[in-house]
């Protein structure tokens, strides 16, 4: 019998060391997956997301509204912003999306807030990742449930 007790033990030993399967992805690395280049769906901007301080941001990299050949993108600027000392700043390379971090919990990232150039305002922000692999963006006041969806494709 106590032969039993010792296999019994050795057993559960056994099963509760050994974890079966493949490894999970770990929550940094889960969390990297919004990092590269994205276009978005309507093909009128290219974001590049990369990591800050814990968090993520987004800038500007290629966009088309108010490009012309006589105004060019990289000459256009925030002029819509409220703080008249930030309106001389370049729009491309323009950190439009700050402070997201990544919930393991609902494989999502929340609590950003997202700038809008057309207007110079703040909304907040969230973003996740669908089945397909889009990036859906959405900026929202006070509730999600009111707010605007972006889609973006990996480019890079």
């Amino acid at each position: 019998m106590r032969y039993l007790y010792t296999f019994l033990l050795i057993v559960l030993c056994f099963f509760t060391t050994v974890k079966a399967g493949p490894p999970d992805d770990d929550a940094g690395t889960k969390a990297n997956r919004i990092c590269g280049k994205w276009a978005s769906t309507e093909k009128n901007l290219v974001v590049e997301v990369y990591p800050y301080k814990n968090t993520f941001k987004a800038k500007i990299i290629w966009f088309t509204g108010g490009v012309s050949k006589a105004k060019p993108m990289e000459t256009i600027t925030d002029v819509k912003n409220p703080d008249p000392s930030l309106r001389t700043r370049k729009v491309l390379g323009l950190d439009v999306v700050e402070n997201l971090v990544y919930s393991p919990k609902s494989d999502t990232w929340e609590g950003g807030k997202i700038y809008e150039v057309q207007s110079g305002k703040y909304w907040s922000a969230a973003a996740y990742q669908d089945k397909g692999g889009l990036l859906k963006v959405k900026g929202y006041w006070k509730m999600k449930l009111f707010g605007k969806t972006m889609t973006f494709k990996r480019v890079l």
